[in-house]
């Protein structure tokens, strides 16, 4: 065996890096905390994948004729997927308890404000204006906006603030309730609100997506790709003719695309460009953005209950997320321990509900600040 041939057969280790292995090993993490931990394994052992694919030396996988490549440049790059999966997640929402307490907008609305605040900071440590909108779309705890506004914006930072958005929305359960429980009392965690008798007609089911379709793309033109998909999922389900066009998008065409996203994503991982000091600032403004948004969804609940005499609990106020319908259970599960016989979950999943559409508002206000194509 000649020289060259055995330097052929040892390209590959020849060509290991430091940085590779420590994407191997991140991806390996993504892996089992998806599988050991149950932390969203839908996305994160794709991505998890897509990193260990895309970092094995010389990989034929990566690269202008790469298979993930062109998934990346196929679904990604022009924003095909996450639109995609707004389709099936409309498909998938009820918007019935929002529509049953309108009020829970205020709440949705709140629950963004920490968007605005991480871009304020993340200016201040230095990123560009596009950067900064980008990293502060990670507190809207909702991976397709994230990844939607990411790509117009700063297409260099899609992979940080993807694993940021989907890592933070797996650890909802972790996160929200300390920061639940130090700006509420027993008493107001105790609060028992009744359920509303009034029943929302088919129409109403069916106006609303429609309406919002078009109030939304008139005042926010940039939102319209985002809430047009999220809202003609939701249109699908609520008009009861096209159970099977529903049945796919939220089950076959969401599963799909999911699969798709997460190995683009996670391609996209390579050492030499995602290991660097800017990704640790990334990761970190984006948990201050999560904070924040919790924050303040929980101290306008207490404004909330400060007006109605006390008999709002403003735990709800967390769930005005768009980590749907996770917040809202955990919002749930905080009120049960105080008293086991309080059920607050509709209200939540209505403030939930409502913190979808205004986290797909909210990037699209940013996607027009920052005056995007």
């Amino acid at each position: 065996m000649n020289a060259d041939t055995m330097h052929y057969l040892l390209q590959g280790v020849q060509n290991v890096t430091w940085q590779s292995l420590t994407m191997v090993a991140i991806g390996l993490l993504l892996i089992w905390l998806a599988i050991v931990k149950e932390y969203e394994p839908l996305l994160l052992i794709p991505i998890g994948a897509g990193a260990v694919l895309a970092n094995m030396p010389l990989s034929p996988l990566v690269g202008p004729e790469g298979a993930l490549t062109v998934l990346y440049n196929m679904g990604v790059a022009n924003e095909l997927f996450p639109l995609l999966i707004f389709v099936g997640i409309g498909a998938m929402t009820d918007f019935g308890p929002l529509l049953e307490n309108p009020r829970m907008v205020l709440l949705g609305a709140a629950g963004q404000f920490g968007i605005f605040l991480t871009l304020i900071l993340a200016l201040v440590l230095g990123f560009s204006h596009n950067q900064a909108a980008s990293i502060g779309i990670i507190g809207a705890i909702d991976g397709p906006t994230s990844i939607y506004v990411s790509n117009k914006l700063a297409p260099e930072l899609v992979a940080p603030i993807t694993v940021a958005a989907y890592s933070y929305m797996s650890l909802v359960p972790i996160i929200m309730p300390p920061i639940m429980r130090l700006l509420t009392t027993r008493k107001e965690r105790a609060i028992r609100m009744p359920y509303s008798s009034r029943e929302i007609s088919q129409r109403t089911r069916i106006l609303f997506p429609i309406i919002v379709t078009i109030v939304v793309g008139t005042l926010v033109p940039f939102a319209t790709p985002l809430i047009g998909m999220l809202m003609l999922g939701n249109l699908m389900r609520e008009s009861k003719v096209v159970e099977r066009l529903t049945g796919a998008a939220s089950n076959e065409l969401a599963n799909v695309v999911t699969l798709f996203l997460g190995l683009a994503i996670g391609a996209t991982m390579v050492g030499e460009k995602f290991l660097q000091l800017s990704t640790l600032f990334i990761l970190a403004l984006g948990l201050v953005a999560f904070c924040l948004d919790t924050v303040m969804g929980v101290v306008f609940g207490k404004i909330l209950n400060a007006f109605s005499g006390g008999k709002f609990n403003p735990l709800i106020g967390a769930a005005g997320i768009s980590a749907f319908p996770m917040a809202a259970r955990v919002v749930q599960r905080e009120a049960q321990k105080e008293n086991f016989d309080n059920f607050i979950l509709m209200h939540a999943m209505g403030a939930n509900a409502a913190g979808q559409v205004a986290s797909v508002v909210a990037g699209g206000v940013l996607l027009a600040l920052m005056g995007a194509a």
